[in-house]
């Protein structure tokens, strides 16, 4: 043996001296490993058969310590998909191992990953593939590779990290998308760089896959009539059926639940699942136990139940702040999704009006759905309409806007939206001239105050993307489309930013004698991603729906917002219902009238802590949780006058609907609202006394007129150069408004 070689095998004799190598693993630590392991497979739901849990039993009680070894690796390397190699250079090698390669299409299968470790290597073990991975809509391309999904258990009993043993054994569920044969690349690796440098760290597998069940959904309303309801389907393991990574329109993968129609089809491999079906806010849940024996067709049927119907008494709701595109939609939303497939999310949540409203992102992919119409997909009494939502262009640091009812969608001057003013007035000439509902949208970013206190008088600081020269566009009006002046505002977006900012910023305007109307918005899936309708307007339709009606209700004020579990219906004052007339009352002199609605609201009986006494300004802002007094199910009715509580009733929140009167004494001009806050708030009626205008409060004069110079301060630089004139005048505008409702109010 020359010296060259003597050298050689000193070297590995130190290499496998350095690394414990030279006895074989000691019985104990990998009997402990075996009982994880049974008892990681029971917790997933594939329990290693009855003779191999024997088997490994019998093995950790042998007397023969490397006999006991021998046993357990014999029994658990059947049921590994692959063997991984780490060398004492932590590289990585991957062979087949000798579980046959069998998976469930729409299900998950579970197998072992045997880790001989030289290195004693202690990092996390991962697992990637080109086939797994999160579904982008617009990359048709990639959509039939995408078939994998991969979920390595590290929950206890197991570990994230390997132990440094030299043998071990790790846990991987894997689902399929598809039934039938698909080939998948695995790639495992211990951290950067200990892939092996022969690439042999990856290896490409054909598996087959069974079908699944078709399982057929038989979905009816209230009334027996075939309807679209959602559906969240777990296992038994809390595992989301379909797996959201796979998921492609209309289902979106930030949600759990899907919406399917009667008739349609669900596949699920065998199992026993629980399935929650619910339809909006307006409904029971209705919860249901499923088991799959075999991939036989079945049927699971579903009559849902209200406990409240407004549209019954003629008030329609709807979400004016919907995306198709952008925010929480596919990973690549460079088109985002299509009219079918919003409808479809509308109807599932009994949704009647939906916005579909295009903003940047997708601007110019998602314009082409705008027709100044409600969309071909509408299935009355849901109506989809696509209108737009100045965000990400234009005067968007001012304060986003959503302009409903638009007749032209693209600014003149060009065929997209880099052209847009910089100024929200001038684009809100625009609109209204083409008979436009305008108003902010998210209103109360920008306006976030060290408060709860509602009213309050500290001046925010107008950073954001809100309600913030909304301060301004407020005291204007602007040709309407008959040429004649109307208000540059309309509505004040509520229920998706925290109450207190964004109601404090209505009703100060309220008090100087603005009739801007409050409307319910969700704006999804950016603010919220949960559902559709997470904020609604319910307005109060004479006859059939109609979406222009239905937007007018809006401007009119003849409606109420609510987070859906709670409802004003029918609100009057002194006789005069909100929307009408209006929504004026004239007294001839101070006097007491009487307020009047129906009002309902549900809870659950058991309380949400978590919610309900969660910080007003962290989501969700808008709850009837937050409204329940104590561990009671009782939530307060509460009417408003100037923007303060002069009187309340408590109503158990059991979803009954019942009447309720309020007597008040109006000393001067003021308006008059209720609110369960917050869960809904009804629009104002303005009782004019001695026909004299609404100027109840110096202080909101005061406020109104520094919020107008903080937001100056903060929005000045965002306004483009041939526009600045025209800033300059609108802001001066404002403040001359709101000195002479300063001198004409009396009360502070």
């Amino acid at each position: 043996m020359n010296r060259a070689t003597c050298l050689i095998l000193g070297f590995l004799l130190s290499l496998v001296s350095l690394h414990g190598l030279a006895k074989e693993p000691d019985l104990q630590p990998m009997a402990a490993q075996s009982a994880r392991i049974v008892e990681a497979m029971e917790q997933l739901g594939s329990p290693l058969p009855e003779a191999d849990r024997k088997a490994l039993t019998d093995a950790g009680k042998a007397m023969d310590g490397a006999a006991g070894v021998a046993q357990i690796e014999a029994v658990l390397d059947k049921h590994c998909l692959v063997q991984l190699h780490i060398n004492p250079e932590s590289r990585v090698k991957v062979a087949r191992g000798a579980a046959e390669p069998m998976l469930v299409e729409q299900g998950w299968r579970t197998f072992l990953v045997r880790v001989d470790n030289e290195a004693g290597v202690t990092a996390e073990l991962r697992v990637q593939s080109p086939n797994a991975g999160m579904m982008a809509a617009s990359v048709a391309d990639v959509i039939p590779n995408r078939w994998l999904d991969l979920a390595p258990f590290t929950a206890q009993p197991m570990a994230t990290k390997l132990s440094g043993l030299a043998c071990e054994y790790r846990v991987l569920s894997i689902y399929s998308r598809d039934a039938g044969q698909r080939e998948a690349k695995l790639t495992f690796d211990v951290g950067q760089g200990t892939q092996d440098l022969g690439f042999r760290s990856e290896i490409d597998i054909l598996f087959s896959a069974k079908r699944a069940a078709d399982v057929t959904l038989r979905i009816a309303d209230e009334n027996g009539n075939p309807t679209i309801a959602s559906f969240v389907i777990r296992d038994a393991l809390g595992r989301v059926y379909p797996s959201q990574a796979k998921r492609l329109a209309p289902d979106f993968a930030f949600h759990p639940q899907i919406y399917r129609g009667d008739g349609e089809i669900v596949k699920l491999p065998p199992g026993a699942y629980e399935v929650e079906v619910a339809r909006g806010p307006e409904y029971l849940v209705e919860r249901r136990k499923l088991t799959i024996a075999a991939a036989e067709p079945q049927d699971l049927g579903v009559k849902l139940k209200r406990w409240i119907d407004p549209a019954a008494f003629g008030w329609y709701s709807g979400d004016h702040h919907i995306h198709a595109a952008g925010c929480a939609h596919y990973a690549k939303p460079t088109e985002g999704v299509l009219a079918s497939d919003m409808i479809r999310h509308c109807i599932g949540e009994d949704l009647k009006v939906g916005c579909n409203l295009t903003w940047g992102p997708c601007f110019d992919f998602q314009k082409q759905f705008f027709t100044g119409e409600i969309d071909k997909v509408s299935k009355y009494p849901y109506l989809l309409r696509y209108d737009v939502e100045i965000s990400g262009f234009g005067s968007h640091q001012s304060g986003h806007l959503v302009l409903l009812r638009l007749k032209q969608e693209i600014y003149p001057g060009g065929d997209s939206y880099k052209h847009w003013p910089t100024l929200c007035l001038n684009s809100l000439r625009w609109a209204k001239k083409q008979g436009s509902i305008c108003g902010p949208a998210h209103s109360g970013s920008g306006l976030g105050v060290p408060t709860s206190d509602l009213p309050n008088y500290i001046v925010p600081p107008y950073d954001g993307i809100g309600a913030c020269e909304y301060i301004v566009d407020v005291t204007h009006t602007v040709d309407g489309p008959d040429g004649k002046p109307a208000p540059a505002v309309d509505f004040m977006s509520l229920v998706d930013t925290p109450s207190v900012w964004e109601l404090n910023m209505w009703y100060h305007t309220l008090n100087c004698g603005y009739r801007t109307r409050g409307s319910g918005e969700t704006d999804f899936p950016c603010i919220y991603g949960e559902r559709v309708g997470l904020g609604r307007s319910y307005v109060k339709m004479d006859g059939k729906l109609d979406f222009n009606a239905w937007c007018q209700g809006i401007r009119d004020g003849r409606n109420y917002v609510s987070d859906g579990h709670s409802h004003l219906i029918d609100f009057q004052v002194g006789g005069v219902a909100v929307g009408e007339n209006g929504s004026e009352l004239k007294l001839d002199q101070p006097g007491k009238v009487t307020v009047k609605a129906k009002v309902s609201a549900r809870l659950n009986e058991e309380p949400d802590a978590a919610i309900q006494h969660r910080p007003y300004d962290q989501k969700p802002y808008w709850s009837i949780e937050r409204a329940r007094l104590g561990t009671s199910r009782e939530v307060p009715v509460e009417l408003i006058v100037n923007g303060y509580p002069v009187a309340r009733k408590n109503i158990v929140a059991d979803g009954k609907l019942q009447e309720i009167e309020f007597p008040v004494k109006i000393e001067r001009s003021s308006w008059v609202a209720l609110r369960i806050l917050p869960s809904s708030h009804t629009n104002p009626v303005f009782v004019l006394v001695d026909g004299k205008p609404i100027r109840s409060s110096k202080r909101s004069a005061e406020w109104c007129l520094k919020g107008v110079n903080q937001c100056w301060s903060q929005k000045k630089r965002w306004i483009g150069r041939s526009e600045l004139k025209d800033a300059d005048e609108a802001y001066e505008h404002a403040r001359k408004a709101y000195r002479n409702i300063l001198a004409e109010s009396d009360v502070d």
